[in-house]
């Protein structure tokens, strides 16, 4: 299993762990997703994409926060992973983020697991 970790200046706001699990990469972000943060998720997303791993799981159990910004990259991850034939896969969220979803109602255009296990057996 590779994994890497990406960093910024925003170090103390947001970390993304990425590794790859079977035919799948999964992408670990932690702390707050915002404006500021969003190319640190973006990166990865796009660089997995371009590897040619089409099936993202995003792995939200330490995603503290996420604004229409960070909305807007999973929006534009699942694009693109979608016309790859593949997906965007949400595991674990907190209530928060959770919530964020609902009230704009990605929801429904997300595939949403309880945990990573789960998304990775899906």
């Amino acid at each position: 299993m590779d994994r890497a970790t990406v960093g910024s200046a925003n170090r103390g706001r947001l970390q993304v762990e990425v590794r790859t699990v079977g035919h799948s990469e999964v992408v670990q972000p932690a702390g707050e997703l915002d404006h500021h943060t969003a190319d640190l998720l973006s990166a990865p997303l796009e660089a997995a994409l371009t590897q040619g791993r089409s099936r993202l799981v995003v792995d939200c159990s330490r995603l503290e926060f996420c604004d229409s910004t960070g909305l807007n990259v999973l929006l534009a991850a699942r694009l693109k992973a979608e016309a790859a034939g593949g997906g965007v896969h949400l595991a674990g969220m907190l209530p928060v983020v959770a919530r964020v979803l609902e009230i704009t109602g990605a929801e429904a255009v997300f595939t949403v697991h309880a945990t990573v296990d789960e998304a990775l057996s899906g």
